[in-house]
């Protein structure tokens, strides 16, 4: 490891601790995931995974790390800021920081790519790698000033933050498709609503069970992917670790099989059972093992039948007809013949450009959330690496009630941000769709109507003109509305420098003292004239 900051063994900063619960403390169990960190296990498990007898778990206070030895290498290690006390299993490893090394920096680092490289260096090799205490020790930290660790981890960790909201704003699209398909077609399974019926099959143009063995998997990156059913994550591919074949063996033996824009792509066996994912085109596609293939019948039954089949009354549904054996399965016959509602195609049809408008804005915010992974993963490398200006980077507050100082002093001081649910963007032009440079118009006509809004003196805040934008766009989905492409902040740029240049915002310095001894930063910020 090669840092402009000193390198040093983490045992040098860190101290086990091994208390167990002998005294009978009254205090949740929790566990330690890589996507929650600390979590009670109860409300992360569906079932009580622990013993009733909890004499022997070891306490975890606030502020002390607590790790799985077996998945940290996963990122399952977190410090404790949820509670005062909690309780985790006999297993982890609960240990503590001194005071010349920052909690969030430590996690942060335990995180990264480097980290990773660590831990897989000082593990012990059983029937799963274990990370004990001893190897813990071991691990080679960089560590700057301790004021510059806190910046480092205040940086990442605003970054992390935005990752974070991407895949939320994600995961809030699926649920309004949901919520979509639901109000138009009710319980697929209970059919209330009274629709025609037919089996599963008469849905599509027919189905295809993986015909061939299965290949002998390159170790470089051909482009010729090879799905298998960890490769379906929410109802859509995700390639970005499916295995890939070589070109020969794609043309020769696979190619005919491949998957056309369209279809649908369905993993019938295993723990991934009932995953199903439209292929939206333009990759070179081969199916794995027990994977099947639903061959679009049309455009709009294939849109409605890839939401029929990921609902959750129909899942519910496959689970009856799984067989016995080793892993869950159903057996093709089964599946192509479970009846399942028919719409009239002018309802197939209404459900799928809907579809389609949210296509286009998932596409974009998963380029936006790929461009902040990468970002974060830059930003990760040279911070560890010491080569990073840190001096405009601000501090974070140190204390609650520091904090409450200054968000009592900003409330009678600054200008406060504009309350939000009481603005509603004007409806855009007919034709703001049709191409980039009527889009930017419509982008400065909302920005325009947005910051006329605002009361003089008012910060302008992009983010909520962002959310404004994103609430009118729902407001549209369940009628004709066209996509929209969303970037970002790129399209309104331009028209806010013009809005600086033309004198109705300005750029001030988010600076002031209270008592004449409490001083803010010197960030600039804008606000309305």
């Amino acid at each position: 490891m090669k840092s402009n900051f000193p390198v040093v063994r983490l045992g040098r900063h860190v101290r086990q601790v091994s208390h167990r619960n002998k005294g009978g403390v009254d205090a949740d169990v929790f566990s330690v995931t890589n996507s929650e960190g600390f979590t009670s296990s109860t409300s992360y498990f569906s079932k009580e995974v622990f013993s009733k007898d909890v004499s022997n778990y070891k306490i975890v206070k606030k502020g002390q790390f607590s790790y799985n030895p077996s998945r940290i290498n996963v990122g399952s290690i977190d410090y404790l800021r949820s509670a005062e006390i909690v309780l985790v299993s006999p297993l982890y490893v609960v240990f503590e920081t001194d005071s010349e090394l920052n909690a969030d920096f430590l996690l942060r680092y335990m995180k990264s790519n480097w980290g990773n490289l660590q831990i897989r260096a000082n593990t012990e090799g059983t029937v799963r790698d274990s990370l004990k205490y001893k190897g813990l020790e071991n691990i080679k930290i960089p560590l700057p000033h301790l004021n510059d660790q806190k910046r480092i981890a205040h940086l990442l960790s605003m970054v992390k933050g935005l990752v974070i909201r991407r895949k939320q704003h994600l995961q809030q699209l699926d649920d309004l498709l949901k919520s979509i398909f639901w109000e138009m077609f009710g319980d697929p399974v209970r059919n209330e609503k009274g629709w025609n019926t037919t089996e599963l099959v008469w849905l599509s143009g027919g189905v295809i069970d993986c015909p061939h063995s299965t290949p002998t998997y390159s170790d470089k990156g051909t482009g010729y992917f090879c799905v298998r059913s960890g490769d379906l994550v929410d109802g859509y591919l995700n390639l970005s670790k499916a295995f890939h074949v070589e070109q020969d063996v794609y043309e020769e033996r696979i190619k005919r099989y491949a998957p056309q824009a369209g279809d649908i792509v369905y993993s019938r066996e295993g723990g991934r059972l009932g995953n199903a994912a439209r292929i939206l085109g333009g990759e070179s596609i081969s199916l794995g093992q027990r994977i099947m293939l639903f061959k679009a019948n049309d455009e709009d039954s294939s849109n409605f039948m890839w939401a029929l089949l990921e609902s959750r009354p129909f899942k519910a549904k496959l689970q009856g007809l799984v067989g016995g054996g080793g892993a869950p399965r159903v057996n093709i016959k089964d599946l192509k013949s479970i009846v399942v509602i028919q719409p009239p195609d002018d309802m197939k049809a209404q459900f799928s450009q809907i579809t389609k408008q949210i296509d286009q804005i998932k596409n974009s915010y998963q380029q936006g959330l790929a461009d902040l992974e990468d970002l974060y993963g830059v930003l990760t490398q040279k911070a560890f690496k010491g080569e990073l200006d840190l001096s405009r980077v601000p501090l974070p507050d140190e204390s609650p009630s520091e904090s409450a100082e200054i968000i009592e002093g900003l409330d009678l001081a600054l200008p406060k941000e504009r309350v939000e649910g009481k603005f509603k963007l004007p409806e855009p032009a007919e034709d703001w769709m049709s191409s980039a440079e009527s889009r930017n118009a419509q982008y400065g006509v909302w920005l325009d109507a947005y910051i006329d809004d605002l009361a003089s003196g008012t910060r302008l805040l992009l983010d909520t003109f962002w959310d404004l934008v994103l609430d009118q766009l729902y407001d549209f989905i369940g009628e004709d509305a066209p996509g929209i492409h969303v970037d970002e902040y790129d399209q309104v740029k331009g028209w806010l420098f013009k809005a600086i240049e033309s004198g109705r915002v300005e750029q001030v310095r988010d600076s002031i003292k209270m008592d004449g001894k409490l001083e803010l930063g010197n960030q600039v910020v804008l606000e309305k004239v």
